[in-house]
This record gives structure tokens, sequence and C-alpha cells, in this order.
């Protein structure tokens, strides 16, 4: 690898070269980490609500799940929530999902080699996999918040991420994740806004290195497609 970037919202997905990761730790690409982990078939990421109905005519038994500004979107069956959804509800199924930050990252990409997405919960995994198809540029997309403003949580991943691609130690890891409950995560912690962001969903998306898979984007005839890759 010579050259490893990280890029910064919806303007550096588009600006994205190589092999390239979509960084969305709150919520969106940890949420469908624990999808695939709870056993869903197939996760579609869309970049429109309208589109995520559309593609639900299509899918029969599909299972809609996403936000804007956080909540659930109307007439969805989940939101990006990943302590709220329930296993019965979304094991074997084909996940319809669409958000503020990420799944905006993925639709915005237009001159990468490959793209994969990242976020605490499988970053280990994305370096390892990142080192095997030793690419000449990496590019690491921090989404921020709805793609347009940065991200303390997306930019610890990035980091995280380039030091394992480099070898190098990344001791302070805990009190990076720690100082995020006061600077980034903060909305988890307030309890007017439980109903939106539980403080479970915190704990969820910084349990770093849980994961040892990569969610792969591809493109089929129905559309986008997020697939599972073990790694490690």
């Amino acid at each position: 690898m010579c050259n490893i970037n990280i890029l910064h919202l919806i303007e550096g997905a588009k600006q994205a070269k190589g092999l390239t990761v979509i960084i969305d730790v709150f919520r969106a690409f940890s949420l469908e980490c624990y999808l695939y982990d709870m056993g869903a078939k197939q996760i579609r990421p869309v970049g429109t609500i309208e589109e995520a109905f559309s593609l639900r005519q299509r899918i029969p038994n599909s299972v809609l799940v996403g936000e804007r500004h956080g909540r659930k979107c109307d007439g969805f069956d989940y939101g990006n929530s990943p302590s709220t959804i329930l296993e019965k509800d979304v094991a074997g199924k084909t996940i319809i999902h669409t958000t503020s930050a990420g799944t905006q990252g993925i639709v915005n990409v237009s001159c990468a080699s490959e793209i994969i997405t990242g976020s605490l919960v499988n970053a280990k995994a994305v370096a390892e996999y990142i080192l095997a198809k030793q690419p000449q540029t990496v590019s690491l997309v921090c989404m921020g918040n709805e793609g347009v403003r940065p991200a303390p949580e997306d930019e610890l991943c990035a980091e995280y991420i380039k030091s394992l691609l480099e070898g190098r130690r990344f001791p302070e890891m805990e009190q990076r994740i720690s100082s995020l409950k006061k600077k980034g995560g903060e909305h988890f912690f307030d309890k007017a806004r439980q109903d939106v962001f539980p403080e479970a969903d915190f704990y969820m998306c910084v349990k770093y290195d849980k994961f040892p898979f990569v969610i792969k984007i591809e493109k089929d005839e129905t559309g986008f497609v997020a697939n599972k890759e073990n790694v490690l």
C-alpha cells in the first residue's frame, strides 16, 4: 500500500479512490454487523426512503430498517438502533437499509475500485481484509453526522484502522472511547432521547473488534447489496 487517505463526509465519498471503506460507527455499519450476527439473509443499502419502499415491493418478506435525523422512518419496521431489533424479526430475512449518513456514503462513491463498510465493531477485520488485498490506494471515509458534519467516533475508527494497516500500536483506544460519552455519543446518555438513541446502542457500537467479518458492497440487477465476508 502506497497511500492511505482519511476523507470526510459525502464530499469525501465522492472523492474516494482505490479500496474504499465507508465508516459509520453511530450507527449504520455497526448495526449491519449486528444484523448479520442475528442471522439476516442479506442487507440491501439504499439512498432514499422512496427506494426502500419500492424495493420492499420487489422483495417479499423483507424488513425495512432506517432513520432520518436519528428517528425511525415512518412506515419502517425498525429504526437504526441495534439494541431494539429482535433477532426473530430479521433472521433469514432481506434487510432494506437507509440512513442519513452511512448509506449516503455508499451511493455517492463513484471512483472506488472496491467498497467495504467500516465500524469499530469490525475494525480489525477491515484492516486484515485490506492487508490481504494490498491495494495501492486506501480511502477511509468518515461519514460523520448526516454526511455533513464531522463525528469523533468515525474519526477514531479511521485512525484505528490506519494504525492497524501501518502496524502501529493504538494504546489510547479505551480513553478515546470513554471520551465519546461526552463528545460524539452524548446523545445516548440523554434521558429525554432514549426512545431514539438508547444508551445500550452506545456500548454495542464501541465494542471494537467484536466481529471477524467485513461487509462488502456489490451491485446486481436489483441494486446495491452489502454481503458479509469472513476474514479472521
